[in-house]
């Protein structure tokens, strides 16, 4: 066995979303852990629990560190999305042995005032209150921002499967500026530990350019890489495979 992979999910999602990734990185000599963050457990349709609105990053962060201290060794965190953001955290607490970000969410002091960031949000933006309720995705929403080169078949499928939010999560990543407890904010001299950061050319809610400007905060441990013809749900789209397997090599070599 090479060692432990912490697999981190991001926004709406649950553990499922890895259901390529792990067996994939399990053939590799990979054992695979991929935790369902605090509250997202229900099943889809079903009502969250009334506490998910006003859960913040903090909270899953806590959740994720007291489960790396419970292994054996320093694993791998892998995150996408928010949960590229949470392993950015959680790199600070522990000494992970590498850290790998899909197409994550940024910290805070990260410039992401894209257009189509703000489309992708102004849904659940423009609630009031969002900020302390479930938020729910809407498919035409979640098609534009994160499955937009997902074949029509697979998307309603992995829509079915998202959960609603915690509105304070949202509100952390998406005006940082308004929090005072800065969860979202990385010090980056806490980070030690090798890091491969990846982008992609098409993504929509974590655009090209604010990867970029991720990988520039850590580039004193982080390597960066951008995809071509590719978005959001690389855990996915076509052409995962690939993206799995340059991950997998940079693995070994580090």
């Amino acid at each position: 066995m090479k060692g432990t992979i912490v697999m981190i999910h991001g926004m709406y999602c649950a553990s499922w979303c890895w259901e390529k990734y792990i067996p994939y990185f399990e053939e590799r000599g990979w054992r695979c852990i991929a935790p369902t963050l605090r509250h997202h457990e229900q099943m889809p349709g079903e009502p969250p629990p009334p506490e998910l609105g006003t859960t913040s990053l903090l909270d899953y962060a806590s959740d994720l560190e007291a489960l790396t201290n419970t292994l054996d060794e320093p694993p791998i965190l892998m995150g996408h999305s928010m949960g590229g953001l949470l392993a950015q955290i959680v790199a600070t607490r522990t000494n992970p042995r590498a850290v790998v970000l899909l197409t994550p969410a940024p910290p805070s002091g990260v410039f992401v005032l894209k257009p189509s960031v703000v489309f992708s949000f102004v849904g659940a933006l423009m609630r009031w209150g969002f900020w302390r309720k479930p938020q729910y995705p809407s498919y035409g929403g979640a098609v534009y921002s994160t499955l937009n080169l997902v074949p029509e078949e697979e998307r309603r499928g992995i829509f079915k499967r998202f959960v609603p939010e915690s509105g304070r999560a949202v509100a952390e990543i998406g005006l940082p500026f308004l929090d005072g407890k800065r969860a979202a904010k990385v010090d980056e001299t806490q980070i030690n530990s090798p890091m491969l950061v990846i982008g992609s050319e098409l993504d929509r809610i974590v655009p090209a350019s604010v990867v970029r400007n991720v990988a520039k905060k850590y580039r004193r441990v982080a390597e960066h890489r951008e995809l071509k013809e590719h978005a959001h749900w690389v855990l996915g789209e076509p052409g995962w495979e690939k993206i799995a397997g340059q991950v997998a090599d940079w693995l070994d070599s580090v």
